[in-house]
């Protein structure tokens, strides 16, 4: 029955992302706070997969940049080789310029083999912060049901320990009245010298409970 309930769960969770731009998570610190460190540790191998798949966007990124710039630098010197050389075919220069050419084809081809891997990043990406994103849903449900029965208890410790304060007050009030009562009849019927034993000692009585 339970996991019938879980499986419900999560597709209300899946119908709520779809449509939904959802952030990168480990980019997020609000997500990071959110989480307690239970909750970390059963998300922790899809953390773990979106880090890696965006540190591998990042190296392929860098790696695209410095093999342009590489190629581009091959062909400027092709550049300038073919204007020095002119027409001698069997010069160093012209060598020079076969040696470049077959480098700027090994940088074409490793061009297109990052790029191809950058296009597909994203989607993977996506992939996995959306398995991320639902996961989390599942912690943080978990966490407000828990918090949610705790916070019921804690109200009904609460209400409990009100009525008993309420009735512990009363029953201090009566007797304390009653008390005031006694004294002053005791007073009224034996005068003021022979009280004088009550005084002391319901005066000792109230030093103890202020």
């Amino acid at each position: 029955m339970k996991h019938k309930e879980e499986g419900n769960q999560r597709e209300v969770f899946i119908r709520a992302l779809e449509g939904k731009k959802i952030p990168i998570l480990t980019l997020d610190n609000k997500w990071y706070r959110l989480l307690t460190e239970e909750a970390r540790s059963r998300v922790s191998g899809l953390e773990e997969q979106l880090n890696d798949l965006l540190k591998l966007q990042g190296k392929l990124t860098n790696e695209v940049k410095d093999i342009k710039r590489l190629k581009k630098k091959l062909m400027n010197e092709i550049v300038t080789l073919v204007d020095e050389t002119g027409q001698e075919e069997d010069s160093e220069n012209a060598r020079k310029i076969e040696q470049n050419k077959s480098l700027v084809e090994e940088c074409n081809e490793r061009l297109d083999a990052r790029q191809d891997e950058l296009l597909e990043l994203p989607r993977q990406i996506d992939e996995v912060n959306f398995q991320l994103m639902l996961a989390t849903m599942d912690c943080c449900y978990d966490t407000m049901q828990e918090n949610a029965r705790g916070i019921q208890e804690i109200g009904q410790w609460v209400s409990e320990i009100r009525v008993e304060l309420k009735k512990r007050l009363i029953r201090k009030q009566e007797m304390e009245q009653r008390n005031s009562a006694i004294y002053s009849y005791m007073h009224d019927v034996f005068g003021t010298e022979v009280i004088e034993i009550f005084d002391m000692q319901y005066n000792s009585e109230e030093e103890k409970t202020d």
